[in-house]
Formats: C-alpha cells, sequence, structure tokens
C-alpha cells in the first residue's frame, strides 16, 4: 500500500464516512472511493460494509487498521520529531487535565525543554464533563483517564500510571486498615461524578465485586471538592487515583491503599480532526514513560 492508500483507509476507518473523510483530507470524495477499492482489489476482499445509511468496518478492515494504526503514527512521531529537530515546533498548546495534581506529575518540563518556542497553557477541564471543553475547542489535548473510545476522539499514549487508593471517612471501620480490596466495596455506597459513566470504563448496573457481591451506586456529584466533602460526611465511599492522597490531605478523609486492584491509567486525547505536529509533539515528549 502507498503512503497516500493508508492515510486514506486510516481516515476512513475512523471516521466510517466517505464525505467527512474527504472533507478531512482535503480531497475529493470520488478519490477516497478510488483509493478503497483500489486497496480492496489488492487484498482479495471487502474492508468495509456500505450502505445508504451506514459504513462500517468488515473483521478484516478491523484487523488491518489495528495492525497499521501503530506503524502509521509511529511514522508520523517520528517526522514531527526530525521537524522538531530541525525548525523548532512553535504556537500555543492548551493541556487540559482532568486532574489538576496530574500536571506535577507528567513529564511537562521535558515538553519545554524540547519545545522552548512553545506556549504550554494549562486548564483544568470539567469533572463532570471532561471531554466537553475538548469537544468545544477550548483545548488541544486532555490529560484524563484511560481508556477512551469517544467518536472523533483519537486516545493517544499513556502519560502516568499509579495506584489507586480507597477514600473513606476518617472514622470509618476500614480507615486503620493498611489496605483494601475490591470486594469491601459492597459494603458501603460508591459516589461517581453526576455525568454518565463511561460504557467502556465502567460496569453496567448491576456493579459486582470480584466476589459477586452488588456495589450500590451513592449519590452522583457534580464537583471533585463535592465528591470529598460526601466522603468526609459519610455519604459513601470512593476510589481514586493514589496521588489524591497526598494532594488532598485532610483530617476528615483517610485513603487507604488497595491490594489486588488494577493500576489507573492517565492518558492523552485529541480531537482527531485537530491532530497538529504540536499535538504529535506534545504526545511524543509526555508518552516516552509512565511513572508510576
Amino acid at each position: 500500500m502507498e503512503w497516500r492508500e493508508i492515510e486514506i483507509f486510516l481516515t476512513l476507518a475512523d471516521e466510517l464516512h466517505f464525505g467527512r473523510t474527504a472533507e478531512r483530507l482535503r480531497v475529493s470524495q470520488a478519490r477516497v472511493s478510488q483509493s478503497i477499492r483500489k486497496v480492496e482489489r489488492r487484498i482479495g476482499a471487502p474492508l468495509f460494509d456500505r450502505t445508504s445509511r451506514r459504513v462500517a468496518l468488515t473483521p478484516i478492515g478491523a484487523r488491518l487498521r489495528d495492525d497499521l494504526l501503530p506503524g502509521y503514527r509511529a511514522i508520523l512521531a517520528g517526522i514531527d520529531r526530525a521537524v522538531a529537530a530541525g525548525r523548532g515546533v512553535t504556537g500555543v498548546l492548551r493541556a487540559g487535565f482532568e486532574a489538576p495534581g496530574v500536571a506535577d506529575l507528567v513529564a511537562l518540563d521535558r515538553f519545554r525543554a524540547r519545545h522552548p518556542g512553545c506556549v504550554l497553557e494549562i486548564r483544568e477541564v470539567d469533572f463532570a464533563d471532561p471531554f466537553a471543553m475538548l469537544r468545544d475547542g477550548e483545548v488541544d489535548v486532555l490529560v484524563t483517564l484511560l481508556p477512551v473510545d469517544e467518536p472523533g476522539l483519537t486516545a493517544g499514549p499513556a502519560v502516568y500510571t499509579e495506584p489507586m487508593v480507597l477514600a473513606v471517612p476518617a472514622r470509618h471501620r476500614l480507615a486503620g486498615r493498611a489496605s483494601v480490596t475490591l470486594d469491601d466495596l459492597a459494603h458501603d455506597p460508591v459516589l461517581r461524578a453526576a455525568h454518565p459513566p463511561r460504557p467502556y470504563w465502567e460496569p453496567d448496573d448491576p456493579w459486582h465485586t470480584p466476589g459477586g457481591e452488588p456495589v450500590r451506586r451513592g449519590e452522583p456529584v457534580a464537583t471533585f471538592q463535592e465528591l470529598l466533602a460526601s466522603v468526609a460526611a459519610g455519604k459513601g465511599i470512593c476510589p481514586l487515583a493514589a496521588h489524591a492522597a497526598a494532594y488532598f490531605a485532610r483530617p476528615t478523609i483517610a485513603y487507604v491503599p488497595f491490594t489486588g486492584a488494577p493500576s489507573v491509567h492517565w492518558g492523552l486525547v485529541w480531537r482527531t480532526a485537530g491532530e497538529t505536529a504540536l499535538v504529535r509533539a506534545f504526545a511524543a515528549a509526555l508518552g516516552e514513560d509512565t511513572p508510576c
């Protein structure tokens, strides 16, 4: 496959719309159709199911996308690094953070050192709807919890990984424990943000612990400070990323480490149509390691 064919195929696999693909790549819709048909003839199988109402990847198309995408992104990142080394990447990059404390934990200094001509603006996004500012164009890139599977958004690399802790009232029966497990979530309401849970991140109701016990959902909260106030008031408990214990320490809340719980992964997300060399340079700098 030629580079342009790969680009057209991957863009259509993302957009699933011939018109939007053509607009995004600044080519004619006929060019997109011709390129896809050429690739399908070479492979000997259809890559997309097309009807008058929808476009969908076939299983072979989905496999080809998954095989090509990492290499495609690696090539783009390599080109961007070469360009940055040759002439520098400049401009203003607005980075949103779902958890402001994570801004101190990721490699922002590495990005600033590599691209001194860039202005990096740090913004806190809405706790209840972390993708809103990204979709509205108020931030260029978002550091948020992974996984992310949102239409029109590209999930980039993980930039920080840490364990979980359980936030409980200071006088709670679990507060003095050395550690807790996911099965301990069965005994108290578990608090969450007011927006609907991401279907690919939180299980659908009913939610159960590994031991099969149902987990009660607490009253939703609109802000992180409201969540902490609710925990302190005994309205529920909440699993959090471990950095919360240092950044939001208070005498009314205890943070108890989890044993046997999955780690929390913070990663980059950006608008697919808004991907720029500056965004890719940011991803390249922050994605080189994921300290824990």
